[in-house]
Order: C-alpha cells, then sequence, then structure tokens
C-alpha cells in the first residue's frame, strides 16, 4: 500500500475548509490511490466545531482517509517565517511604488511585528509612515471602563494600550478620566474598584478577541473594521486637544525604557497628520512590570523574524 501523506489544513473550522476536506479525503486532489492523513489546524475557540467536522469526515467512510486530527497547535516560528515572507514582500513593493508620503497601517496579526518587518523591507520610506492597529484594544478598554461607570464610552479619554496586540499587551487607565455627572475625575476615582482595574479588567482586555470568536464563532470584525477608522480617520484629521489615543509605532526615542528597535503601542497624539508620543507620563511599578513584560514579547518576536528576514 502507499504510504500516507500528512496534508495540513489551517482555518479548517471555516466554510471554505469544510467543503474541501471532503474532496482532499476522497482522493480529488493527490489522487485515488493516496492514502491521506488529515490535520486540521484551527485557534482554540474552534476546537468543538473541528470536533463535529472530524465525525463528519468519519462519517463519510471514505477509504483513503486514514486518520484525521483536529489540533490548535502550531509552531509559533513557523508562523513568524510566513508572515516574514509576505510583509517582506508587501515593504519592497512599497518601497518600489508607493509615495514617500504614504502612511501604512498593518492590521494582520502578529501585527507590531509585521508592521516592523514591512518596514524594514521598505527602507526609503520614513519609519514614522508605518503604524500597526492597537485602537481595537484602545476602544475595548474604553468601553469597558464606561460600563463600569454606567456612562457612554466617549464620556471615557487617555486609556492607553501599551505593548504587543496580544495578550500581554498592557491596558493602562492610571492616566484616564472619565465625565460622570459632568464632572470629570481621574478613572480610579470613577471606577472606585482598584481590584477590578488591576485583575479583571486588564484580562477581559487582554482576551476580548477569543471571548468575541468563542462567542461568535467567527472574529470580531465589525469592531476591528471600526478601530481600523478611528485609526485612520485621526491620522487624517488629528486627535482632540487635551486627548491621546493608542498606536503600535516606532519606539525610537521613547521616554519609557522600551527598547527602540520594536513597533510598540504607546500614547499617541496626532496632528497635521503626524504622530508625536505623548513623553513624560509617570509610571508605577506595576505599570513598569507589565510593560516590559509585553516589551520582551515583542523583543523575542523581532529576534525571531529577524533571523527568518536575513535568510
Amino acid at each position: 500500500m502507499t504510504k500516507p501523506i500528512r496534508v495540513v489544513v489551517t482555518g479548517a473550522a471555516g466554510q471554505i475548509a469544510y467543503s474541501l476536506l471532503y474532496s482532499i479525503a476522497k482522493g480529488d486532489v493527490f489522487g485515488k490511490d493516496q492514502p491521506i492523513i488529515l490535520v486540521l489546524l484551527d485557534i482554540p475557540p474552534m476546537l468543538p466545531v473541528l470536533d463535529g467536522v472530524v465525525m463528519e469526515l468519519q462519517d463519510c467512510a471514505l477509504p483513503l482517509l486514514m486518520e484525521v486530527i483536529p489540533t490548535d497547535k502550531v509552531e509559533r516560528k513557523d508562523l513568524l517565517k510566513a508572515n516574514v515572507a509576505i510583509f517582506k514582500t508587501q515593504g519592497a513593493a512599497l518601497d518600489k511604488f508607493a509615495k514617500k508620503t504614504v502612511k501604512v497601517v498593518v492590521v494582520g496579526n502578529p501585527a507590531n511585528t509585521n508592521c516592523l518587518i514591512a518596514s524594514k523591507s521598505a527602507p526609503s520610506i520614513p519609519k514614522e509612515n508605518f503604524s500597526c492597529l492597537t485602537r481595537l484594544d484602545h476602544n475595548r478598554a474604553s468601553s469597558q471602563v464606561a460600563m463600569r461607570c454606567g456612562v457612554s464610552s466617549d464620556k471615557v479619554k487617555n486609556v492607553i494600550i501599551w505593548g504587543n496586540h496580544s495578550s500581554t499587551q498592557y491596558p493602562d487607565v492610571h492616566h484616564a478620566k472619565v465625565t460622570v455627572s459632568g464632572a470629570e475625575k481621574p478613572a480610579y476615582d470613577a471606577v472606585k474598584d482598584e481590584a477590578w482595574l488591576r485583575g479583571d479588567f486588564i484580562s477581559t482586555v487582554q482576551l476580548r478577541g477569543a471571548a468575541v470568536i468563542k462567542a461568535r464563532k467567527l472574529s470580531s470584525a465589525m469592531s476591528a473594521a471600526k478601530a481600523i477608522c478611528d485609526h485612520v480617520r485621526d491620522i487624517w484629521f488629528g486627535t482632540k486637544e487635551g486627548e491621546f489615543i493608542s498606536m503600535g509605532v516606532y519606539a525610537a526615542g521613547n521616554s519609557y525604557g522600551i527598547p527602540e528597535d520594536l513597533i510598540y503601542s504607546f500614547p499617541i497624539e496626532i496632528k497635521n497628520q503626524t504622530w508625536k508620543m505623548v513623553d513624560g507620563l509617570p509610571i508605577n511599578d506595576f505599570s513598569r512590570g507589565k510593560m516590559d513584560a509585553t516589551a520582551a514579547e515583542l523583543v523575542e518576536e523581532r529576534d525571531t523574524a529577524l533571523d527568518f528576514l536575513s535568510q
């Protein structure tokens, strides 16, 4: 008997994969004499869906299908390697064809490191023209504080997302303000629950994307699209006086002790389509630890990605 081949399908819980898997397993792709081991890869919240797909494939009683393996395990280096190839190509295309005034916003994950690779692959375009999206996290943080205080989200300003657009990000409200009954006050005074602000609030924002996927069985597309609009609108029109937002930008010259060759989310003010980091905010020991932890993850991602970039 011919030796089985292993076929990995990513996004295996999706609609396209649902139709594709049957065709692969019955021999339409690799031939009617080629046994198949199918590996179905998707994100953790989709594993229950994959279990259903596995059952259906088994119930098809396909003679070529030797085994079906559902999994959420993938080597992070493999993901980074694939993304480096994509964003190296896109950066090179920007370098060759785009105006040097182009504004580049990277959304695809890992957004910070993808943005860094795109920028490094477009050396003729100013580094400050590249940014990555952390506005979705920023909006999530503002919304959580607003709901906690019983006000609308426009009554909350100056929350900060520090670091990586990942589960290590640090949503910080030490400098945020909330307007309650017409009076503006520090977020900590408005919320009146330090344990929540240092615990569940942070983890809720960090894990919100996974929570949406678990509930919808789809990613957070509506809120992400709105965040992209917010991000680009603020680049175009500027931020309001006395307010700042969160963006992943080059860390060069920052006053917060963050390694410089990173795309890191900072508090940002924008005027005349030029962003400026909000420097000199006091940082307590709690925040320092969170900021350094997400920076360490970004350094590891960067070093791995740069190894692939040089190959």
